[in-house]
């Protein structure tokens, strides 16, 4: 049977973070074979320190040789191509997310940013994991898949943060946006686009002051932005100014007509209309309904 490896990503939009279920390692003698299973309701996460694995998931079949990783989904078949040929060691975990998740073909995620700030009330972060890869720093790896087994033997209340904060560690070792080279130029210039965005929010941003800061044409700083966070940069400007403002109404008790000032609005009722088409409500309903 063809082997098919393709490149795709999953995306897991946090926070919350994926949470860690449980783990262990596995030893496969030569003729001894990866149980097939389906629906489990959990990704599990496969790490190679050893030998050979053939396994498959739906279509696709992969060997994973030492060093690499394979990320199986919940909603899926996943099943063994054939027995082991040598002596294999793999770690594996399984855990769970509550947040969107998918999986694409493209280098960024397609999330919906709107619903998971309705929900989390956040913007959410995009966690990028390739679904099968090759470990830069595999002992890093297994040292913290050790750590994790380790702590399933201790009592409850020391193994809980242990395993929680040691897989969040594994997960940001494997998230490709903490490597640069790993990221598409798209993410990096969308990345930091925003950061401008974020940085200079109350002063005077133009397609021009964002064209010269990144150097880059406005348009396609416009196209980068559209495919990651689905907003050109006015519409991120926007967005994040209201959302300062939301926190100012909260936090103090300073007029409308000065935190419209402060977060970069130089209209008032054009602040006041952004507002409540945003949010639902006018500012002062909003800030109202918590005071009252």
């Amino acid at each position: 049977m063809p082997t098919l490896e393709g490149k795709e990503h999953i995306y897991f939009a946090a926070p919350p973070l994926p949470y860690y279920l449980e783990s262990g390692e596995s030893f496969h003698l030569p003729g001894v074979q990866h149980p097939s299973r389906k629906h489990l309701g959990m990704f599990d996460l496969i790490l190679m320190e050893s030998g050979q694995l053939f396994i498959g998931e739906e279509e696709q079949q992969w060997t994973l040789t030492a060093g690499q990783t394979l990320l199986l989904l919940p909603d899926r078949y996943h099943y063994s191509v054939k027995p082991s040929e040598e002596k294999a060691h793999f770690y594996w975990v399984h855990f769970q997310s509550v947040g969107e998740w998918q999986q694409s073909g493209q280098e960024h995620a397609n999330l919906s940013h709107d619903e998971h700030y309705q929900r989390f009330l956040t913007s959410p972060y995009s966690l990028h994991l390739q679904k099968k890869w090759t470990l830069p720093y595999p002992e890093q790896a297994f040292r913290l898949m050790r750590t994790l087994n380790k702590a399933g033997g201790e009592r409850q209340s020391s193994a809980f943060w242990t395993q929680q904060q040691t897989f969040e560690e594994l997960l940001r070792m494997m998230d490709l946006r903490q490597n640069e080279d790993s990221t598409s130029p798209v993410v990096t210039l969308a990345e930091k686009a925003e950061a401008y965005i974020k940085n200079n929010y109350r002063s005077g941003i133009t397609s021009k002051t964002l064209t010269e800061a990144l150097n880059f044409h406005y348009n396609y700083i416009t196209r980068c932005m559209k495919q990651v966070y689905g907003m050109t940069p006015i519409e991120y400007l926007t967005k994040y100014r209201l959302e300062q403002a939301k926190l100012l109404l909260l936090k103090t008790e300073w007029p409308v007509a000065d935190i419209a000032l402060h977060v970069g609005f130089e209209n008032v009722p054009y602040f006041s209309n952004c507002f409540a088409g945003q949010i639902g409500l006018p500012p002062s309903k909003f800030r109202r309904q918590y005071t009252t």
